[in-house]
């Protein structure tokens, strides 16, 4: 399936997230900070960045920014408990997906399938 980069610094949701879309048949690097998920990029390519807006060093926004950078068209998935935070990313990254916490795995699974199937 898919080859997905993701970042979360929320130690719970990280593992949940990586072993329901493991289970779903994508390959997952799960990162806890953003400088994290930077330095995993060169693990890529990635098919998708699932990540949280707001976490300790490099926010999501500075990491998808880096990741289309490094790897054109990957696509990018932000999640976020931050309303206001979710309408930046979307105005830094209009190609960008974003859902708001809380959000449950079996959706976001689906929108995951949904982003690489296109």
């Amino acid at each position: 399936m898919a080859h997905i980069l993701l970042a979360e610094d929320d130690g719970s949701l990280r593992g949940f997230l990586a072993r329901a879309l493991e289970k779903a048949g994508h390959t997952v690097i799960a990162c806890e900070n953003g400088d994290d998920a930077i330095d995993a990029l060169d693990q890529g390519p990635y098919d998708l960045l699932l990540t949280d807006i707001v976490m300790p060093g490099a926010d999501g926004i500075e990491v998808a920014r880096i990741a289309a950078q490094r790897q054109p068209g990957v696509k990018i998935m932000f999640i976020t408990g931050f309303a206001a935070v979710a309408l930046s990313a979307a105005q830094a990254a209009p190609e960008a997906k974003v859902l708001s916490k809380p959000v449950h795995l079996r959706d976001i699974v689906a929108e995951v399938d949904r982003m690489v199937a296109a």
